[in-house]
């Protein structure tokens, strides 16, 4: 017989705000290693890695030797896309200072959803592709968006998405393999930068003249 999920557990690795930090931080799909999430989390490096012993006991994220470092990140999309959903229902954290504002408001203008685009902008773009019949209503890439990004330099060979639910916008953004895929292409064709210290991204110069181009969008600018 199986027994009921261990929610409490669950709840309690996302309770104490050093882990939660740590996690937000892995959130952009990359691997960091154990100093830098524990400054991302404003503890001591020996904090932080006992913090991380719990994550990794509880299979919620991974670890690669390399060198004399060891690069932790999220276990997979699962776990991502939970800590998503859960963003949805989190009551949003008070900022005071200028610094923690405008990191805020980049988040919500645009910013990777483990590995896809989301915020405004994510949701913009994705409602672009489908007015544009690029996708279907499924988030599906059809025969004709796959001829048109090909034609703007974007070659897909994934073609299977789905919605993800935008905790800033409450509106879906394209996720899934095609969700990936695109969001990978459009970084490598230069049309959005990372933001080094936060999983934000920036839409370059190139990348909005290509969007308005493309899709006809005129993307939102941040506001804050």
């Amino acid at each position: 017989m199986t027994s009921d999920p261990d929610f409490a557990a669950a709840a309690a690795l996302l309770a104490d705000p050093a882990r939660a930090a740590m996690l937000t931080r892995l959130l952009d799909g990359r691997s960091w290693t154990a100093t830098e999430l524990a400054k991302a989390a404003g503890i001591q490096p020996s904090t932080g890695s006992s913090h991380l012993s719990k994550l990794l006991d509880q299979g919620w994220v991974a670890v690669h030797p390399q060198g004399r470092n060891r690069y932790y990140r999220l276990a997979g999309e699962r776990i991502a896309s939970f800590l998503e959903s859960f963003a949805i229902i989190a009551a949003r954290s008070g900022t005071r200072t200028p610094g923690e504002i405008r990191a805020s408001v980049a988040l919500s203008h645009c910013r990777l959803c483990y590995d896809h685009l989301a915020g405004q902008v994510g949701v913009a773009f994705t409602q672009g592709l489908q007015q544009r019949a690029w996708i279907d209503p499924e988030f599906q890439l059809t025969l004709a968006g796959h001829g048109a990004l090909g034609a703007l330099g974007i070659l897909l060979s994934d073609k299977v998405g789905r919605g993800c639910m935008d905790w800033s916008e409450r509106r879906l953004h394209l996720a899934g393999p095609l969700g990936r895929s695109l969001t990978k292409e459009l970084l490598n064709a230069g049309w959005f930068q990372r933001d080094p210290n936060s999983r934000a991204l920036w839409v370059t110069p190139l990348g909005r003249d290509e969007l308005k181009r493309g899709l006809g969008l005129a993307l939102p600018s941040p506001q804050g």
